[in-house]
């Protein structure tokens, strides 16, 4: 056993499970792009007031959370803890034109305990739209989130949104909320009892038991909000309605980061049993980008942790299983000459191949290939040699335990009826 360990918090993903990784980001690109959002690709560190400015100093992710250090030049970085501040960080550095429509990619850093799902290093998509503050734009960007998750075969998931009002309302429903926490007090859980008076919000957004109860008699963000938010919500929910989304309100949705406001919305797994069934979340950060440093401007996103999306599709037997694999795998009982010149051809076929190596016996490579989840095994013995053939072997699916003899010529067409 080696000495050396994956850190506390993060795993490897070995094939073939990482090929269902593959798949989620690639399914996700593929919608992403036909919403009209392109790849932005950007560091996984920044100047570690890029996060404290953009999360808050009173939120857990800056406070608890962030991996924080000192490079050689004295620079204090930060590892990416979500993706938005990073989005808006390239925002104001390269003065793309608006509305700028990006999805990312990319692992996020927190240090906190190990959950299922969330690891110290975990996978994030996301999309961001910055540049006005349309409240259809609001529609599209829950849209494009709803269809991301049932393309993945998920079923069982739950819509909730809200508003969280503006600058013009939010200040009067903080001192609302600030009088009835300060009044129960001794309700609150042991963390937020001691602080929760610098973000009052943040209780909102707690989960344990004794904060949640405390719910039931809060003041509720509708009753404050103003003329202005109440339209820009209604015209989120009428959307929403059109698009065939089943959504309900949730008056405590706030989410965990302080450049929230107006609409914020979360999708939930049901069938991740606890508090950790939030799969997807986002919402409106029009005050994001004047925070960094910029004029101000509009903007709205999600994330979307991909462990828990495949733990999601896992309760729901949704998504792929592990495999897939590739479609064809070259049996080689001639000195392996065969298997190398047939795997390079059939890979520039468009044809996913693979082969075995160092001259094993015909059932060592064939336990090889039922390990690649191949479909078929191309297999050439000596008398497929002499004779210019290929014996096809179907090793799983329609017709396994089948096969047929193929002149080498006519290979890739024969490959082709089984695999399509």
């Amino acid at each position: 056993m080696s000495a050396f360990q994956a850190p506390t918090g993060t795993r490897d993903v070995l094939p073939p499970e990482s090929a269902r990784f593959s798949a989620v980001v690639a399914r996700f690109a593929e919608l992403a792009g036909r919403f009209g959002y392109g790849l932005l690709v950007s560091p996984m560190f920044e100047d570690a007031q890029v996060f404290r400015r953009s999360a808050g100093d009173s939120t857990d992710i800056v406070q608890k959370e962030m991996y924080e250090f000192e490079d050689k030049g004295g620079r204090t970085l930060a590892l990416r803890p979500e993706g938005t501040a990073s989005v808006v960080r390239a925002f104001l550095q390269h003065h793309p034109q608006v509305p700028w429509k990006v999805w990312y990619a990319t692992p996020a850093f927190r240090y906190e305990r190990p959950q299922a799902g969330r690891y110290r290093q975990h996978h994030q998509l996301g999309t961001e739209a910055i540049g006005t503050a349309d409240p259809d734009l609001d529609v599209e960007v829950i849209s494009l989130g709803a269809s991301f998750l049932a393309s993945l075969g998920l079923t069982g998931i739950t819509l909730q949104v809200n508003s969280m009002g503006d600058d013009a309302c939010l200040p009067g429903y903080r001192a609302a909320l600030t009088g009835y926490l300060a009044a129960h007090e001794s309700g609150l859980c042991a963390e937020h009892a001691k602080r929760w008076s610098a973000n009052p919000l943040r209780v909102l957004d707690c989960k344990d038991p004794a904060c949640v109860a405390l719910h039931a008699g809060a003041p509720l963000l509708s009753e404050a909000l103003c003329e202005s938010c109440r339209a820009h919500f209604a015209r989120v929910t009428e959307g929403l309605d059109a698009a065939g989304l089943v959504w309900t309100r949730d008056e405590f949705l706030v989410r965990g980061f302080d450049y929230y406001n107006r609409t914020t919305f979360e999708f939930a797994a049901p069938a991740l049993a606890g508090a950790q069934d939030v799969v997807l979340g986002g919402g409106r950060y029009d005050k994001l980008v004047a925070a960094l440093g910029g004029d101000p401007t509009p903007g709205i996103g999600f994330g979307c942790g991909i462990e828990r999306v495949l733990l999601a599709a896992d309760a729901e037997g949704a998504l792929l299983s592990p495999g897939g694999g590739v479609d064809v795998f070259v049996v080689d009982l001639v000195g392996g000459a065969a298997a190398r010149d047939l795997a390079e051809r059939l890979r520039r076929s468009g044809i996913a191949t693979d082969r075995a190596f160092d001259g094993r016996s015909l059932k060592a490579q064939l336990r090889v290939a039922d390990r690649s989840h191949a479909r078929l095994a191309a297999i050439v013995g000596a008398a497929e040699l002499a004779a210019g053939d290929v014996t096809l072997r179907v090793l799983r699916g329609e017709g396994a335990g089948s096969q047929e003899t193929v002149e080498t010529a006519a290979l890739e067409g024969a490959i082709q009826r089984w695999i399509t």
